[in-house]
Formats: structure tokens, sequence, C-alpha cells
């Protein structure tokens, strides 16, 4: 994934995905519930992610791939930015982003799940 029409469509197919902008007017960011799962800035270059993670899991992704790095303006243990250039694989982008919004699901309260159809 490395445009940001793919992310948009991967985002999109993720249950009660809302794309937002509550920052400023490039910091676009992916909601679910109401609740931040991803966001990214429309004028980076290269394209870069921010994402919801579980602290260990961050740990272990960050030592393995050099393009993945401490969520940037984020709690550092609990989200990562992955640049999206080719050196982490499509798959693992998706999977990863998947996770950050499952995450974020289970945190929702159940009215809120049950809202989304969850």
């Amino acid at each position: 994934m490395k445009s940001m029409a793919e992310l948009r469509a991967a985002c999109a197919a993720l249950t009660g995905s809302q794309e937002t902008f509550p920052f400023d007017a490039t910091t676009l960011v992916f909601k679910v519930g109401g609740k931040m799962y991803a966001l990214t800035d429309l004028q980076a270059e290269p394209l870069s992610l921010s994402l919801k993670v579980r602290p260990d899991h961050g740990e272990a992704l960050r030592a393995e791939w050099p393009a993945i790095v401490p969520g940037y303006h984020l709690n550092k243990r609990h989200w990562i930015t992955v640049t999206l250039d080719s050196r982490v694989p499509g798959e693992l982008v998706l999977e990863l982003l998947s996770g950050s919004h499952a995450l974020v699901v289970a945190g929702l309260t159940r009215t809120a799940r049950a809202e989304l159809g969850l």
C-alpha cells in the first residue's frame, strides 16, 4: 500500500470506519465508534500511517522493521508510525490496520459495538 487511495479504500472496508479532520485540513484521522484507530498526513512524502498496537507487539515490530517507528506525536507505547514506501509488505500494513481497528473496537462499550453492528 503506497497511495492515499489504497489507504482510504482499506479503511473504508473496515466496519464503522469514518474519515475525519479533527486537527487540521491535512491530518486525516480514521475513527470507529468516535475513537481514532489510524491517522496520516495528506501532504507527507512518503506517505506514513500511524496505528494503534499492543505495546509488546509495537516493540517487536520496531525491532524488526526500520520503517516502523514509535508513533509520531502519539503515545509511543501504544502507537506506531509506518512509512508506506514498500519497505514494509502491504499485507503486513493491512494486518496492522485491521488490528488497530480491532483494538479500538474492543475498547468500545457494548452499546457502541452494538450500534456498529459488531
